[in-house]
């Protein structure tokens, strides 16, 4: 068994300029760009973790609270917040940060579920989270709480 990992560990942070390609024609960012940042951050933390490929299982809804503009740094933070077997809970925080004004604003947040697999392309086991702070073991709590729910939903 894999050796259990602390938060800080694979704690990730993803920074990009936003650039005419990330943007329409009225210079705000499309909506895509940032959740394939998010994506991407969520990606690295649990595969920091996990030490093996991963895969998004699902992503929790996202509301947009400030645009992000052409020439903003967007800045993903990836940790995560509660390792089962194989799926890993990864918090993302999504901000905006003004270069020529020296302002951050908070866009917005979401929950991503990643899965660990093996070389087959089966679910594999991750090691256990080492949850240090309160902090730390509330965000567990509330994660284990949407994972709780989101198994007992039915799909069509």
């Amino acid at each position: 068994m894999k050796q259990a990992k602390t938060v800080a560990e694979s704690q990730t942070l993803l920074s990009e300029v936003m650039m005419p390609v990330h943007a329409n024609h009225y210079g705000n960012v499309h909506g895509g760009t940032i959740l394939r940042m998010a994506d991407e951050a969520a990606f690295v933390a649990a595969t920091k973790h996990a030490r093996c490929n991963v895969v998004m299982a699902s992503m929790d809804h996202i509301l947009f609270k400030h645009p992000v503009n052409l020439g903003d740094m967007l800045n993903i933070k990836a940790r995560l917040c509660y390792v089962g077997r194989s799926s890993m809970d990864v918090e993302v925080e999504i901000e905006t940060e003004k270069l020529k004004e020296g302002r951050t604003l908070k866009v917005g947040s979401a929950h991503l579920t990643m899965v660990a697999l093996n070389e087959r392309g089966k679910p594999a086991r991750v090691p256990k989270l080492i949850l240090k702070t309160k902090e730390e073991k509330d965000r567990a709590r509330r994660a284990l709480a949407r994972r709780q729910k989101r198994l007992s939903e039915k799909f069509l």
